[in-house]
């Protein structure tokens, strides 16, 4: 007999949360490689806080309107259609 400790996740759970992680992670790498750093270093992914767009700009010596800009054009090719569907996908597992 087991006893089910509903303190820690379930396995499925685990699973579940790693498959996200790495369909977000591939969608990322459709991006160009300073793109892809701003979008984790601004909304905190695989790093260990978000960073506002002075510090995303100092560490890649650029102006903040730069990392603004360049965040912008980010987030219109995440919004395209075929990463949408992706996405969509992920929210609806």
């Amino acid at each position: 007999d087991f006893i089910g400790d509903k303190n820690s996740p379930s396995p499925y759970s685990d699973a579940e949360r790693n498959e996200i992680s790495d369909q977000i992670l591939m969608i990322l790498k459709t991006l160009t490689p300073k793109e892809e750093k701003v979008i984790r270093m601004r909304f905190g992914i695989g790093v260990d806080r978000d960073h506002t767009l002075e510090e995303v700009g100092r560490h890649l010596s650029i102006t903040r309107e730069r990392v603004r800009q360049i965040e912008a054009k980010a987030l219109r090719k995440l919004k395209h259609p075929s990463r949408l569907r992706a996405l969509k996908v992920l929210t609806t597992a």
